[in-house]
């Protein structure tokens, strides 16, 4: 059996037992036959996931990969120490040897000359003469030169040769030192790599256990996306009728202000709309009518709602404020802004300043603030009925409509009716994580930690990933947005598309790299590539002082990029290539 429509609102028991108003009982608007019902049921939890996600399975195996990363990072140090020492160890026997080589050549000349004495003397019957030297020598410098020497030879003969030879000794020593050093800095070096070749196989191992379970959540999140996109377009339409009818019956929608006060009057032809508390509810009305009444919110709502409903499918990202993608609060903040009611962002501040309503009483285009005990508020919506909301969701990674979970809510506001006296919004208790937008927010760690939409680094699916428009490239959503608007301002300069080599990197993905690169590469689990926030370029992006570059540091900021400064010239990683998402 297909669910109701969520524009096909029942009337509330508290509003039957008041009978003193004897109004019609609420309700929206009567669907016409050419009007399909619903027929997928908003998800109870958005994104659906939890069933794989929050897996004993997973998180045993996402212990796993952090007992691994805590591995790799400890052996980082030593691996980088062990070829530290092996360069030093290469760069001293060559120094060793150079010296070597020096000592031997100075030697061997001493020999060289002695030797020429010696056969001089021999020809010469004992006596060495300028003669002798000259026709065994070469041009007259060199007999010059022979005959200062013959005078050192004369006297200090063995003295210079045995000096030479000293030398020639220490040196050799001094290279047989450096050879020992080296060997045994290539077994250090060997040692280690083979530890660290030990924790990178641990690594792959749990990484094609976490592919599986990871190709499982992406197979049921892209189910669920389907079936949330039909629930989007089902309700939209739905909204769409409502406002048909309302035009249908000549109905003006009257401003806020009209509707704030029902004792003191309503517009013409409008009735009162009950209060599950007895009396009749500021800031709506309802034409009378048979078999039912026709709800009236004020033009703003309207309004509201309606830009809300535009915004449906696009991607949920912590700290934006459209118009690729929203969070919950600056989505409120935005389409009631646009409507002429200005709104806080922030979901504590737009709690603390919304006129409240009875929970039993609400009404489309009413704020829901939903939260827990322990987590405190965590997510504020736009009621569209008693059970369903429209949000901006971190569980989803969307704007969608989803169940109002009638557990968590903390309060119900009413913008319509104007802001009331601020009042401190409940917060975390002392030790609890808080929520965001609906999704509990870990703090940054190495240790797998789940970050944006609950996926662990390197492990979020490829359904919740939105693609650059470069063949097999995707980034967090918001992200993504932001790089093809930055490749597009970026070929308008150059006449072609940025140039990317890297993009979102699987946890796979940075596990194969670190065993590449382990001096270069983040330890597996822990690089900005795995949060889908970070892009290595190319085309002249990756070399320092290229226009291309130039362009980038000039025009990257605009589209919320920046270039880390661990990578700028001279801070030891130089990466040029390397940009990183930081919102706009």
């Amino acid at each position: 059996m297909s669910p109701r429509s969520p524009w096909r609102s029942p009337r509330p028991r508290a509003i039957r037992r008041s009978a003193s108003l004897l109004l019609a009982p609420l309700a929206l608007v009567a669907l016409t036959a050419t009007a399909a019902p619903v027929s997928a049921a908003p998800s109870d939890q958005p994104g659906g996931t939890s069933g794989v996600l929050d897996s004993r399975a997973l998180d045993e195996l996402q212990q796993r990969a952090a007992e691994v990363q805590r591995g790799l990072r400890s052996q980082q140090g030593e691996v980088e120490a062990a070829r530290e020492a092996l360069g030093e160890a290469e760069r001293a026997v060559a120094d060793a040897q150079a010296v070597l080589g020096d000592a031997e050549g100075e030697l061997a000349g001493h020999q060289q000359l002695v030797a020429r004495y010696a056969s001089a003397v021999y020809r010469d019957g004992g006596a060495i003469t300028p003669l002798s030297l000259l026709l065994s020598g070469g041009d007259p410098g060199d007999v010059v030169s022979a005959l200062g020497f013959l005078d050192v030879v004369d006297r200090h003969a063995a003295t210079v040769i045995g000096a030479a030879e000293t030398q020639r000794q220490a040196a050799l020593e001094q290279q047989q030192r450096a050879a020992a050093a080296l060997e045994q800095a290539r077994s250090r070096a060997d040692e280690v790599g083979a530890r660290a070749a030990e924790l990178e196989a641990e690594a792959s191992a749990v990484t094609e256990e976490l592919d599986a379970a990871l190709g499982a959540v992406d197979r049921q999140l892209a189910q669920l996306q389907r079936e949330q996109v039909e629930v989007n377009e089902r309700t939209a339409a739905s909204w769409r009728a409502y406002l048909d009818q309302l035009t249908a019956t000549g109905v003006v929608p009257p401003p806020s202000g009209a509707l704030r006060d029902p004792a003191a009057g309503l517009p013409e032809r409008l009735v009162p709309v009950g209060a599950a508390g007895g009396g009749a509810q500021p800031g709506a009305a309802q034409l009378p009518g048979q078999p039912a009444s026709l709800l009236v919110l004020p033009a703003e709502t309207l309004a509201a709602v309606t830009a809300a409903m535009d915004a449906l499918g696009q991607p949920y990202a912590p700290g934006t404020a459209g118009p690729e993608s929203w969070d919950c609060g600056s989505l409120v903040q935005s389409v009631y802004g646009r409507a002429g009611i200005p709104l806080p962002e922030d979901q504590a501040e737009l709690f603390a300043v919304t006129t409240p309503v009875a929970p039993v009483d609400v009404l489309p285009g009413d704020l829901v603030f939903l939260g827990t005990q322990e987590a405190g508020l965590g997510h504020v919506g736009i009621a569209l009925d008693p059970r369903t909301m429209l949000a901006a969701d971190a569980r989803a990674g969307a704007v969608v409509v989803r169940t109002l979970p009638a557990d968590q809510v903390l309060g119900v506001g009413r913008p319509a009716l104007g802001q009331r006296a601020p009042v401190a919004a409940p917060g975390p208790a002392a030790g609890a994580l808080r929520m965001e937008c609906g999704n509990t927010v870990y703090p940054p760690s190495y240790d797998g930690a789940r970050q944006w939409g609950g996926y662990p680094n390197g492990l979020i699916p490829p359904s919740a990933m939105c693609p650059l428009g470069a063949a097999g490239h995707s980034l967090r959503c918001d992200a993504a947005a932001a790089y093809r608007a930055m490749s597009a301002a970026y070929a308008a300069a150059f006449g072609g598309p940025l140039c990317i080599t890297d993009s979102y990197r699987t946890y796979a993905g940075q596990v194969k790299l670190y065993g590449e690169k382990p001096a270069l590469a983040a330890v597996p689990g822990t690089s900005n590539h795995g949060w889908g926030l970070a892009v290595d370029l190319c085309g002249g992006v990756e070399t320092f002082g290229t226009p291309q570059y130039a362009w980038m540091v000039a025009n990257a900021g605009r589209f919320g990029f920046l270039h880390p400064t661990w990578a700028d010239p001279g801070n030891g990683r130089e990466e040029p290539w390397h940009w990183e998402y930081a919102g706009t």
